[in-house]
């Protein structure tokens, strides 16, 4: 029987606690740089990251 390797999963959970805080992040700071009367809504501005994609997830 494999034993589950808690660090591994700790170590992902961190990694997506770190992008999701980094994209709010981003997204607050050009919230931010738009001016008053302007549409918040415009996400298409936004980058979009794809190195936290693979999250070693094995079914």
């Amino acid at each position: 029987m494999v034993k589950p390797n808690y660090q591994f999963e700790k170590r992902q959970r961190e990694l997506e606690k770190k992008r999701k805080q980094e994209e709010k992040r981003l997204r607050d700071l050009s919230a931010k740089a738009v001016p008053e009367g302007a549409s918040g809504l415009d996400t298409a501005a936004l980058p979009v990251s794809t190195a936290g994609d693979d999250t070693g997830k094995a079914g």
